[in-house]
């Protein structure tokens, strides 16, 4: 039996949509959209232990964006950015104030808007890490179960260096499916 050439071009054109399409999908997934699993309590109630969630990796960072960084033991680790370069912060009376002006945190309200007892211990930026504003290239984080959150003010300030991608997504279990920072 012999293929015509109508036939063979079109079978060339599927052949080539299909690796087009497992190119873009490698592309995505290992290069912009990026799954992992999250491990710990520090994010809750936000993030939960277990969570699948998707990260972006080549998107700008904002204040209160969830970022995947890596800290000097090669550990990656899952925070909501706090403060930004340049950025004069401190906590007092669990009420963050930055820039001299207190900022509301609805991210640590749970669904019927009651304040979390987060309990974030009072200090300021100076007492902390021996600088009175986040230097450049560089993020305050913090997690949003406050009592249980190795963060910034343990290790200090990350690096833009150092973060991986902006956590975009839930997609696991599927009862919690849902977009972040929507």
């Amino acid at each position: 039996m012999r293929i015509n050439k109508k036939m063979q071009d079109s079978i060339w054109d599927w052949v080539k949509a299909i690796m087009l399409t497992l190119l873009l999908a490698v592309i995505i997934r290992f290069f912009i959209f990026i799954p992992l699993r999250v491990d710990g309590s520090s994010m809750s109630p936000t993030l939960q232990q277990n969570n699948y969630i998707i990260y972006e990796k080549l998107t700008p960072i904002r204040r209160f964006d969830i970022i995947i960084f890596n800290n000097d033991a090669g550990e990656t680790l899952i925070k909501r950015v706090i403060g930004l370069p340049g950025d004069r912060l401190e906590y007092k009376d669990d009420q963050l104030i930055l820039n001299g002006k207190p900022v509301e945190e609805p991210y640590l309200k749970q669904g019927n808007n009651e304040q979390l007892e987060t309990f974030t211990s009072d200090f300021n930026l100076l007492d902390l890490t021996g600088m009175d504003s986040v230097p450049e290239n560089s993020y305050f984080v913090m997690g949003d179960n406050r009592n249980r959150s190795n963060d910034s003010r343990m290790f200090g300030f990350v690096s833009q260096e150092d973060i991986v991608g902006k956590a975009s997504m839930v997609y696991y279990p599927l009862d919690e499916l849902r977009f972040i920072g929507e």
